[in-house]
């Protein structure tokens, strides 16, 4: 399974490519940032964005999407290039037929760490650990972006295969042929007869 994780934010939109299964040790692809200058015009960075994702789902055709979900924050403008990056990386997957996922930040620490509080240098280094990789992913966006992938393939991969089972499961169900109905009432199971009486 291959998945393309996205931290996403208009300044720095984390990328990050991670291939594997459950029960397998996990690959890195690739990771890297989109980034965008402040000084243009919001519409001009997420057509730039929208750009770079296109081109990292045509490079790398993974199975899954997982992106990161926006939650509320205190810097009102913050979460809306957040929210506004994260409507184009779902648009850009979806106009593939791609399956998206939306992971919450303490989600993605949980599996990665173990706890739903760790900081990034801890996510960092969990996500160096994970994939075996020389130094952790600069900047913290590339990182949180492989952590989301990792995340999808433990969580989200295994969800897919129960769900595919369940689903097997139900088309088995409507395929088998009912039984054929009786036609005939079941034969009645004959009463023992007493002693005959003998005639006077």
């Amino acid at each position: 399974m291959r998945v393309l994780g996205i931290d996403p934010g208009l300044t720095r939109c984390g990328m990050g490519v991670v291939e594997g299964q459950v029960g397998r040790p996990l690959h890195l692809v690739d990771v890297n940032v989109i980034r965008t200058s402040a000084d243009l015009p919001v519409a001009e960075r997420l057509v730039t964005i929208e750009k770079g994702i296109d081109a990292w789902l045509d490079e790398y055709a993974p199975d899954a999407v997982a992106v990161e979900r926006v939650f509320a924050r205190s810097d009102v403008s913050t979460v809306m290039g957040t929210a506004q990056a994260s409507g184009i990386a779902m648009v850009a997957a979806a106009r593939r037929g791609l399956p998206v996922a939306l992971h919450t930040p303490s989600e993605v620490k949980a599996a990665v760490s173990g706890s739903g509080r760790a900081g990034k240098a801890q996510v960092g280094a969990m996500v160096t650990r994970i994939l075996r990789l020389d130094a952790p992913p600069r900047p913290a966006d590339a990182a949180d972006a492989l952590a989301l992938a990792i995340t999808h393939i433990w969580r989200g991969g295994a969800q897919a295969r129960i769900d595919a089972a369940v689903a097997a499961a139900g088309a088995a169900r409507r395929t088998t042929p009912p039984t054929a109905p009786r036609t005939t009432p079941p034969a009645r199971p004959a009463r023992a007869e007493g002693p005959t009486r003998s005639s006077r």
